[in-house]
């Protein structure tokens, strides 16, 4: 243990790592959702209760990919913040937003999807769009309750650009500590045991049951693959190394470093990278429920690799062409 000072900690990483993540999330992500966002609204006469929340995840999404830009600036600076602290403060509500958003919209989709496959004549008929949009907004309204005290915390410092931070100054850092621990609990721990208990028990109907088919199996399983890879690689290291990582800082303020606070912090930052995957993972959700949507991401895949010569582009014509809106 050191007692003295953390000179150790890598703090120039942040600024190697995070840049190409960004650009590849704005990327994919901005593309797999705007093709999906836009077969969406064209086809929103015909929206079904569980596609009412794939929108809302589009749009939180959507909403956190358009200040990919100005991170990547910042961080190709080298840590610093040209455009104000209100518009720094606004960049991370929108990430957050996005992060607590998908978990909700989430968590909304396997209630629904344990509704209709556990308790299908409870559920048959009392329940239609407007309570899905009903209950959007409450998701809208909670996240942005949980988020709001973060913009409260300094997250910039001085008059001169400088850092943009992600949680908030040591100067508070305890007090941010104690604040994220909660938020951990209401904003994560909660809607994923709802998640895991939803899929946990539906996993035993469905064993139990003989009138379901194969084919809505398959379904379910491919759900839950999703869901499991989006919390196992972008949600649950977050969270975890988040709360570690502000620990550590808390110690190091009290001039308490230990061997391992370089590691957390450069764990911390992969894990922010990561957690900015769910963008460009979210889209799957997409492509789980949505054969007319699979198309046309084949289409626009096909275009882009006809572009670089590595293949040729294919007749529309043997693409599907009908649009299927599967209700999940």
């Amino acid at each position: 243990m050191n007692t003295t000072s953390c000179s150790t900690v890598s703090f120039e990483f942040p600024g190697r790592f995070l840049p190409p993540v960004l650009i590849l999330v704005f990327i994919i992500g901005l593309a797999a959702n705007g093709c999906g966002m836009k077969s969406l609204l064209h086809n929103r006469k015909k929206l079904k209760i569980i596609n009412v929340f794939v929108l809302n995840l589009g749009l939180a999404d959507i909403m956190y990919l358009l200040t990919l830009p100005f991170l990547v600036v910042y961080y190709f600076m080298n840590n610093k913040w040209i455009f104000g602290d209100v518009f720094c403060k606004i960049t991370r509500f929108c990430f957050n937003l996005n992060l607590y958003g998908s978990i909700g919209f989430l968590t909304c989709i396997s209630v629904y999807r344990y509704l209709v496959i556990v308790h299908p004549l409870r559920v048959k008929g009392r329940i239609a769009v407007r309570h899905s949009v009903g209950l959007s907004i409450i998701v809208w309204s909670l996240v942005s309750v949980q988020s709001l005290p973060d913009m409260f915390y300094t997250k910039t410092y001085g008059n001169k650009p400088g850092k943009c931070y992600d949680t908030t100054h040591k100067t508070y850092v305890e007090d941010y500590l104690k604040y994220n621990l909660g938020w951990t609990i209401t904003g994560f721990c909660v809607p994923f045991l709802i998640i895991l208990g939803c899929y946990g028990h539906m996993a035993v109907v469905l064993k139990t049951m003989k009138r379901t088919d194969k084919v809505q199996k398959q379904r379910i399983l491919r759900l839950l693959f999703i869901l499991i890879l989006l919390f196992s690689v972008c949600y649950i290291p977050y969270h975890v190394f988040k709360n570690i990582n502000l620990w550590s800082r808390v110690l190091s303020k009290q001039k308490i470093c230990h061997q391992w606070s370089n590691g957390i912090y450069i764990a911390h930052q992969i894990s922010r990278g990561l957690v900015c995957l769910n963008s460009a993972l979210n889209p799957l959700i997409y492509l789980h429920g949505h054969k007319y949507i699979t198309s046309q991401l084949r289409r626009l895949l096909q275009r882009v690799l006809h572009m670089f010569n590595c293949l040729p582009l294919s007749d529309s014509r043997s693409l599907p062409t009908e649009e299927t809106v599967d209700e999940l």
